[in-house]
Parts: C-alpha cells; structure tokens; sequence
C-alpha cells in the first residue's frame, strides 16, 4: 500500500490510497465505511445526442467521482472491492455509482481517522517493501502450500504422493520433484514446516536443486502440519523475523495471551457487557474486536472510551483462527490491568 496523507484538522481529513496487492484490497474494506466521502476516476456512459439515437454505440469515459458510501463489499475472489454510494461531486451528481477498486487503483477517502485505522494504514504500507512469505508444511506423502495475507492463510496447492501397487522405488523423490514444483512462483521468504526428518530430507533435495531459493528458506519444527502448523508457525514467531511486525502473529501471540489469564483466572473480560464495563472503569490494557463488528455503533463507543484511558486496539481478522476464537467469545474480549468485579 502507498499512502499519501492530505492536511488534517485534528482526525479528519484527506488520505490517498493506492493498493497494490490484494492484500491492501482487504485493508481498504475496513478502512472505508458508509458515510464515508470517497474520490476516484471510474468511467460513465458519455450522454451525447447521438447515444441517445444510438445506445448501443454508447461510449464510457474516466471521470472523477465523489461518491457519498452506503454499501462496501469484499470480493476475495474477484480480487477488488466494490464501494457503491450517491455521486456528491462530478457528473450526474444525485445518482447512484458503484466504484470497482483493484490493485494499482488510486482513490482519497475523507473522514475521521480513529487510531486503529491509522495502524492499519501504517502497517499495510510497511508490508508493501516486503515479498510475500509462503509456508509450506511437509509430510510423508503429503505436503501444502500456504501464501500469508493479512486476512489469514491461503492455501493455494497440495501435493501428495501416490500409493499402492505399482507404485515407483524413487516415488520419493517424485513426491519432491512435485513440491519444487510448486514453489516455481515463490520469489519471497520460504518457511518448510513440519515434525519428523522429512523436512530436513526435502532441505537437502532443495538445496541440491535450486540452492539460491533455498538459502532464503527457514526451516521450522511443528507437532503438526496443514493449517495447524501454520499457525505453529506464526505463533513461534518466525514471521515477524522475516517481516517485521506481522498482524497474524501479533493475533496468535493475544490470543494465546488471552486464554492463558483465563485458565489461570487472569484479569480479562470479554462480551460486550463485560468489556463496556471494564472500559467504564479504565481498566482495559488491550482491547480485541474482530473485523466485522469495528463498525457496530456500540463498539465503536466501547473502543473509543477505552481508548481515552491510553489502551491497545487490535482487529482480529475473522478469516484466521484467532478471529473464529474470538468471534466464539462474542466478537470482542480485553486484556486488563487489574482484575474488576
């Protein structure tokens, strides 16, 4: 992400954004919310005499738009974000337009910056100057690849070893052959997970292979593979070696903060109930709320006073595990400094 910040008269103001991954696509569906006044380029039909004649020669041009939100929507799969809202400056001002943000898109959204918001930006263009890091969790016969988002692990290949009768003496160096495979596009931070020698096996075929590729792998043992080692994985640390501060790590180390105190009757809250009151008495150090509810008018407020005592805010994405867990727990939960109630 790139951000451009305009002048601000105390939160609110002018920021330019541009994503350049899809990553930073995801950023801007929490970043932008409705009410929100949004500017960008987009195409509109060109309304001449001879559309009217001819509709079906109807040609589309680039305007700029300034869009009141009503409506945001993720399109993981499509890749782009989907902002739709009334025009308030530019051509056919009053009608409703719907902007198609994908990567390399330039837009300025104007608004209140809450502090959690300007993190976030932050950390998104932080993460611009790094390579994706992938982890790939290996075992005998079986082996996946995950690419690391922000908004969780995405699995994007499997590979597994074939069985039975027939099966080929060198079928293991096959089954490796097929992982390499996988990694033609990995240009970024390698993790290979997994328990047992067959990570260090696979090292070993890697490095006689590609040994440049492999010189920016790290290797991690893990009591499991799959998803599970991943969040091993994250949970260790290892990440933040390769990349600085990653969110993903910072939700598994909370998290696992959280259900520690609780297990041993630590000072948290968490429900809405409890952690408004434990806001009420200035006693949260941390607060957690996981992505879909930072614009629920009642956190929002628990957020903001909580945030008037000088504590943390961390948005969990419910696209990991740590988010599932605390969106189990009623969407928002809190460290404290003391023990209330």
């Amino acid at each position: 992400m790139k951000a451009e910040f305009g002048e601000m008269q105390k939160s609110f103001g002018e920021i330019r954004l541009f994503p350049e991954n899809i990553d930073d696509i995801w950023h801007l569906s929490h970043l932008i919310a409705p009410g929100d006044l949004v500017f960008a380029t987009t195409l509109r039909t060109a309304d001449t005499a001879s559309d009217k004649i001819r509709p079906e020669k109807a040609e589309k041009r680039p305007v700029r738009l300034g869009i009141r939100v009503e409506k945001v929507e993720f399109h993981h799969y499509a890749n782009r974000l989907r902002v739709t809202g009334l025009i308030e400056h530019g051509v056919e001002s009053g009608s409703y337009h719907t902007l198609n943000i994908e990567t390399g898109y330039e837009i300025s959204v104007i608004r209140s910056w809450r502090k959690n918001d300007l993190e976030r930006i932050d950390r998104a263009v932080k993460a611009s100057v790094y390579d994706v890091i992938h982890i790939l969790t290996i075992e005998e016969g079986e082996a996946e690849l995950f690419r690391i988002r922000h908004f969780g692990p995405e699995q994007v290949v499997t590979v597994t070893m074939g069985s039975g009768k027939g099966m080929e003496l060198n079928s293991r160096t096959s089954f490796f052959d097929k992982v390499l495979d996988s990694l033609a596009q990995v240009n970024g931070p390698l993790v290979v997970a997994g328990p047992g020698f067959i990570k260090d096996d696979f090292m070993k075929f890697f490095r006689a292979r590609e040994s440049e590729k492999a010189q920016k792998t790290v290797v991690v043992e893990t009591r499991r593979t799959g998803a599970g080692a991943v969040q091993e994985v994250i949970g260790l640390g290892i990440l933040e070696k390769l990349a600085g501060d990653l969110q993903l790590a910072r939700e598994v180390n909370l998290m696992g903060e959280f259900l520690k105190r609780i297990s041993q009757g630590g000072p948290v809250a968490y429900g809405r109930a409890e952690v408004k009151n434990a806001s009420e008495c200035g006693a949260i150090e941390e607060i957690l709320v996981i992505d879909t509810l930072i614009r629920n008018p009642e956190i929002v407020g628990i957020m903001e006073q909580a945030e008037r005592s000088d504590a943390g805010i961390v948005v969990f994405s419910t696209g990991f595990e740590p988010g599932k867990q605390l969106d189990a727990l009623g969407g928002v939960a809190a460290l404290l400094r003391y023990r209330i109630g």
